[in-house]
């Protein structure tokens, strides 16, 4: 993507395509009010527009013909989105108004706005950091309610606050070792063992954040989780359980389900991408044979695995396989149909396949609540600890760990009896750049262009 022009007005359409009540054209820059007012007559006119105020009146064409019935608000900058003047024209949602309106407003010397043009201004102005930027897209992608208060939080800027504290401490401490190295005269009266226990909370702060990030991961990408065993243990009844709809064709002849199925699941706020696999055994034909295929290939991409075995039936030496098989996978044992008698010696199946068991029905949903509970236990340690910021992106991620470890080298040369301290500045310099990206005070156009080119046009 090409960097954008900032001194001009751009325009785009800010609502989903399709019929609906209301759509949205968004404006923003100099000449947003002036092109505004070239084409909206409103049905009072006002001496001068007020900011934040809602209008009635008729957009026109260029021939003076009315397209729609609409509101339009004005939005003086510099408190706006972008920190420019911004105005929002709300018509009728459908494609030709839409379209219409949108061309009128070209017409008149706006520019198409770029994908994520509007917060890259909202950026590029200081209205945001890059941090809160990227929240944006978090907030429009969410998938549950945990998922959007994380993202809310992110946007409101804690996790910016976050990031910048350490910096400044960083900071602090390489401002110390610089006038060392200005006064080199002055430099043995500089402790390498104080500038450590300075370092020690940044040092902490960057290593409990950098652990979030599995949880932040599975909140924002959801966990794949495949439902596996032999034919007819009862997966494609867990899966329709789970989702309290008769998703999966269930039926008592083995090998049934033929293909994978995949829906998501809200666990306690966590989706869950549940795939419903085919029963993995010897195939009997062609069919049947891709099927077994395409299940184990769900089990090498899976988060966690759900093997179920059948509580009514004695212990199978196929199971015991598959399950050796999967001795490095996340696996947790599903022990189906409990509302029947029990004869699976379950003492010798936890001595043969040392994993979590847990006893389910999935026919009367008996166990389903422990089930679950299990699954959370294995996957975040218990739970979603959603109030708190935490780390849902891959490249905040990777430059924590950058950050981190040109940290953890500093620390290593502070604690020589002659600290080197040229050394020092540099793996400060290397973690505060790193921290820097992620906040948007050292980032390059490459960068952003790879952030903004994720979002939707109009956003």
């Amino acid at each position: 993507m090409t960097w954008p022009e900032t001194g001009d007005t751009i325009v785009a359409i800010s609502t989903p395509p399709g019929e609906g009540g209301i759509g949205i054209v968004r404006l923003s820059g100099p000449e947003a009010l002036a092109i505004a007012r070239r084409l909206f007559r409103p049905r009072q006119p006002p001496p001068e527009f007020e900011s934040r105020r809602l209008y009635l009146g008729d957009f026109l064409n260029s021939q003076g013909q009315v397209l729609d019935e609409v509101l339009l608000v004005y939005m003086k900058a510099p408190h706006t989105y972008t920190r420019e003047d911004l105005v929002e024209v709300h018509c009728h949602s459908g494609y030709a108004v839409l379209k219409a309106v949108l061309g009128e407003i070209l017409a008149q010397g706006a520019r198409l706005a770029r994908p994520g043009e509007f917060t890259l201004r909202a950026f590029l102005s200081g209205r945001l950091d890059l941090a809160q930027a990227e929240a944006v897209l978090e907030v429009v992608q969410a998938k549950t309610e945990a998922a959007l208060r994380v993202a809310t939080a992110h946007l409101t800027g804690g996790l910016g606050r976050r990031f910048k504290g350490v910096r400044e401490v960083l900071l602090g401490v390489l401002a110390q070792v610089e006038a060392a190295l200005d006064f080199p005269e002055e430099a043995g009266d500089l402790p390498g063992t104080g500038l450590l226990r300075e370092l020690s909370a940044p040092a902490r702060e960057l290593e409990d954040l950098r652990r979030t990030y599995r949880q932040g991961r599975y909140l924002r990408e959801g966990i794949r989780v495949v439902l596996a065993g032999r034919p007819n243990v009862g997966k494609s009844s867990l899966l329709n359980r789970l989702l309290q709809e008769e998703r999966a064709i269930v039926t008592d002849i083995p090998g049934t389900t033929r293909d994978v199925i995949e829906e998501t699941f809200n666990l306690g706020g966590l989706p869950l991408r549940l795939c419903d696999t085919a029963g993995l055994r010897a195939a009997r034909d062609r069919v049947e044979e891709l099927g077994v295929a395409r299940s184990r290939e769900q089990l090498a991409q899976a988060d966690l695995i759900l093997y179920l075995v059948d509580g009514s039936e004695p212990l199978n030496p196929e199971d015991l396989r598959v399950l050796r098989e999967l001795a490095e996978r996340p696996v947790l044992l599903v022990v189906n149909k409990r509302d029947l008698s029990l004869a699976l010696d379950l003492k010798e199946l936890a001595r043969q396949v040392p994993r979590r068991q847990v006893e389910i029905s999935a026919l009367t949903g008996q166990g389903l609540e422990h089930l679950e509970q299990a699954i959370l236990d294995l996957v975040l340690g218990g739970g979603i600890q959603a109030e708190t910021e935490i780390i849902t992106q891959a490249r905040h991620h990777d430059l924590l760990l950058q950050a981190e470890a040109a940290l953890g080298r500093a620390q290593e040369l502070l604690k020589e009896s002659a600290p080197p301290y040229e050394l020092v500045a540099l793996e400060l310099k290397e973690a505060l750049q790193a921290l820097g990206e992620i906040t948007g005070e050292e980032v390059g156009e490459t960068v952003l262009d790879q952030i903004f080119s994720r979002f939707c046009i109009g956003k």
